[in-house]
């Protein structure tokens, strides 16, 4: 009898597949080591202050869908990566937070997809702004180890990506490039 393998993650990002610079870590004692970490939400709202300046290059934290962005929107300053968990294909809560972080809040760092990303919703997290994913999903790596990314030509919505130049008008389709 065969056990099942578990699937390979890979970092990916719009440059292609990379080594992952990043661990995730369930406390803040990871820090004490070499390295760059991601730490579940409460664990990064539990550092002191001065733990999380000092630190934040090597720091990220991991938003769960039903966490509150609003808990870091203050300290996002304080942070080199967000990684946004997709835990489920029918929860599309991180899609949201992904939008804000960019939109609202003006996050610059690292923005990670990281839990169940499938084919289809790849193209349309790229025009929020994710540009790192951590994929585990075998036609996804094969798709992606091909470089088809997917998606759609036409698009009426604004994206958190840079737009084509040339006159602006809100009411046509955007053509990608």
């Amino acid at each position: 009898m065969t056990e099942p393998t578990t699937p390979e993650t890979r970092l990916w990002t719009p440059e292609g597949f990379r080594e992952d610079e990043w661990s995730h870590a369930e406390s803040a004692d990871a820090l004490a080591g070499n390295g760059r970490f991601i730490l579940p939400l409460q664990a990064f709202l539990d550092l002191d202050p001065e733990v999380r300046r000092s630190a934040k290059e090597r720091l990220g934290v991991v938003l769960q869908p039903g966490d509150q962005l609003e808990k870091i929107a203050d300290l996002l300053d304080q942070l080199s990566l967000v990684a946004l968990a997709f835990p489920a294909f029918g929860d599309g809560r991180s899609f949201s937070k992904g939008e804000l972080l960019r939109n609202r809040y003006h996050f610059t760092g690292a923005l990670r997809a990281t839990g169940q990303i499938l084919v289809d919703p790849l193209p349309h997290m790229l025009r929020l702004g994710f540009d790192e994913f951590e994929i585990s999903n075998p036609v996804l790596l094969k798709r992606l180890e091909e470089g088809r990314t997917g998606g759609l030509g036409l698009y009426y919505q604004p994206a958190a990506i840079a737009e084509p130049k040339g006159p602006k008008y809100s009411w046509r389709r955007l053509r990608n490039s």
